[in-house]
């Protein structure tokens, strides 16, 4: 399967040269995404953030051929490691089951100071 580039539309994608995710093969990497919907921030809190970036990336997994199933590795994001327990509770509700290897990550900020959160995923289609 030749390499297959799959856009959010994001503002960001053609100024930084980035895709929302890239399939190769049977493998697809998620980028670092933000909690946007409608072009606008996700809620003041990191639980709908966190919702708000899954959304986001189950969709782009989805579009390269994947499902929630297939992701195998999460890397969540935040500017306060204080709120790790909301953005918990929200990948929980998603991958309980599926239990994908993940890391809370603490960083001192992001592009836009209203982001709380950012997340990257990888995900494995098949054996």
């Amino acid at each position: 399967m030749p390499r297959q580039l799959i856009s959010s539309g994001s503002p960001f994608e053609p100024e930084i040269g980035f895709s929302r995710a890239v399939r190769s093969g049977n493998r697809i990497e998620v980028s670092g995404t933000a909690p946007i919907r409608d072009g606008q921030v996700a809620g003041t809190d990191a639980y709908e953030q966190t919702k708000a970036a899954l959304e986001i990336i189950l969709k782009a997994v989805e579009e390269a051929g994947g499902k929630a199933s297939d992701i195998i590795r999460t890397r969540i994001f935040l500017t306060d490691m204080s709120l790790w327990k909301d953005a918990a509770r929200a990948h929980g509700e998603i991958f309980g089951a599926i239990r994908p290897a993940s890391s809370f990550i603490g960083t001192s900020a992001l592009i836009n100071p209203e982001w709380l959160v950012e997340i990257e995923a990888s995900a494995q289609i098949g054996e």
